[in-house]
């Protein structure tokens, strides 16, 4: 590679926002086998053709380089689980996920929003990836939203839209920055807090808190929705998001605690120590999930983070 940052181009490609599929095809033996990608595009409609990008890390990449059938199936809300299994379980991934399989014998994977089976049109390499270019001879879709993907996140903008519409009384938005293995939190009089702000009017809230954390010196990137409740009792609704940081002012008034120490602090907020303890949880693994509720209690709706 030449003198660019891997680690940065990858991130830097990471911003673009996709939806999620699974790939499928059979080896030689007639096992079934397949992989999460959001590398998949819609190429021409005539010939109806699309394309997916296996990686040659894959242990299925020999079957998928060669193959003459293979299907893609465009993952909906609520199946994170689905990629995850084809993303990294290393055991027999068909026996976890409820599947049919096609004319062809390539499973199609049951609730997907779409479903295109395909013979192979071209096949070339590409770097540390081949192109694999599918010609559509049949396919199904369904209504529903699709499963997203950016900056290493799934996001649901069925859930996160739903939380985030509701009006009535005054909103405090807020932020959960890492900087590496720590957070960003506040100290005030009454215990630590979050970056946020107070809005009456929620219109704007995401772009507003943005704003005000570049006022601080915070350059950060806003991810998905993580908490988003009311407390009746005061009268106002939180919405929190996932957040980076690479680049903070050493005189932002913010203090970057490890996230192991999170859930030994004081906070201003019961809610708050609760949802910085699930984030000291969940950081382990990655596997991050949206709270929708209220001060007390409530769901933690899966939004896994990919490594």
């Amino acid at each position: 590679m030449t003198d660019l940052d891997p680690r940065a181009l990858r991130q830097a490609f990471g911003r673009f926002m996709t939806g999620v599929t699974v790939v499928t095809t059979r080896m030689p033996d007639g096992t079934p086998c397949g992989f999460t990608a959001n590398s998949f595009s819609s190429v021409s409609m005539d010939p109806p053709l699309l394309l997916v990008c296996p990686g040659k890390f894959l242990s299925s990449f020999d079957a998928f380089a060669g193959c003459t059938h293979f299907a893609v199936n465009i993952l909906a809300e609520g199946q994170e689980d689905v990629s995850n299994t084809f993303a990294s379980f290393k055991g027999d991934r068909f026996a976890k996920v409820s599947h049919q399989s096609d004319p062809n014998g390539i499973p199609l994977i049951d609730g997907a929003i779409a479903q295109f089976s395909c013979t192979t049109w071209n096949s070339m390499p590409a770097g540390d990836h081949q192109i694999l270019i599918g010609q559509v001879t049949d396919f199904a879709q369904s209504e529903g939203r699709g499963l997203g993907y950016a900056s290493g996140q799934y996001f649901s903008l069925g859930l996160e839209r739903a939380a985030l519409e509701q009006t009535e009384g005054q909103a405090i938005c807020g932020a959960i920055i890492s900087a590496r293995d720590a957070v960003l939190l506040e100290q005030t009089p009454n215990g630590f807090r979050l970056p946020q702000i107070e809005r009456s009017d929620r219109g704007q809230l995401r772009q507003e808190l943005q704003e005000d954390l570049a006022a601080r010196g915070i350059a950060a990137r806003l991810g998905p929705a993580y908490s988003v409740y009311d407390d009746a009792s005061r009268g106002q609704h939180f919405a929190y998001f996932l957040g980076t940081s690479d680049d903070v002012d050493v005189s932002a008034p913010l203090q970057a605690v490890p996230v192991a120490d999170l859930p030994s602090l004081n906070y201003t907020t019961q809610a708050i120590a609760d949802m910085m303890a699930r984030y000291a949880l969940e950081f382990r693994t990655r596997s991050f999930g949206l709270y929708l509720g209220d001060a007390k209690r409530g769901d933690v709706h899966a939004l896994s983070e990919r490594t």
